[in-house]
């Protein structure tokens, strides 16, 4: 007898994943590979761990599980750039992760938004099956609807196990940018800088 969803729905948010189909899913393919899934050291994955894993690693497809971006009047329209945030997802190819740093800037118009939710924002928006490219498009024009702001700028780095771990079996960075907005050349050239000390290239 398998759980319920309300069973196993973990966390501030409750999932809306369907978690008899997830765990029906999980006993199939652990029976595809020649593993038991009645052992005692896979009933709880495919009965539990594994459906609760991907209720958090989609969360990014659910508005309830959006963090609230609480903004603050802006005393500068200046750039606001930070670095270094780092980023998790799932290739919708392989349903295998891709990991690593984005680092982002936006000028504001009108308000401001607390810094833990630019981290918080990049988090909600990496929990889909999505590919690298996409991410980071939809972190760009997502910040500037939610924030109103004038230009946003993202470069994301990221490694996919993907290769590393089958096809190539290498590991490597892929870099990625996008850019929402009209940004100033000057903005472009801080922006990048700010990229370029925290990478320690500059």
């Amino acid at each position: 007898m398998t759980r319920t969803h309300s069973q196993f729905a973990t966390g501030e948010v409750e999932s809306d994943i369907d978690y008899e189909k997830a765990q029906r899913g999980v006993r199939l393919l652990l029976e595809a590979v020649g593993e038991d899934p009645d052992s005692n050291a896979l009933t709880e994955t495919w009965q539990r761990r594994v459906p609760d894993a991907f209720a958090t690693l989609t969360e990014g497809q659910r508005e309830a599980a959006k963090p609230t971006m609480r903004t603050f009047d802006a005393e500068t329209t200046d750039l606001v750039v930070k670095t270094t945030i780092p980023v998790y997802s799932l290739c919708e190819h392989h349903l295998l992760p891709f990991f690593g740093t984005v680092h982002l800037a936006y000028r504001p118009t009108d308000e401001v938004v607390g810094l833990s939710k630019l981290t918080r924002y990049v988090r909600w928006q990496s929990r889909n099956l999505t590919m690298q490219e996409q991410l980071t498009n939809d972190i760009a024009s997502g910040l500037k609807e939610e924030l109103d702001a004038a230009t946003v700028f993202v470069e994301m780095n990221a490694t996919h196990l993907c290769e590393a771990m089958r096809g190539v079996e290498t590991r490597s960075t892929t870099t990625t940018r996008a850019t929402a907005g009209e940004p100033t050349e000057a903005e472009r050239e801080r922006f990048q800088a700010a990229v370029n000390r925290t990478e320690g290239q500059g």
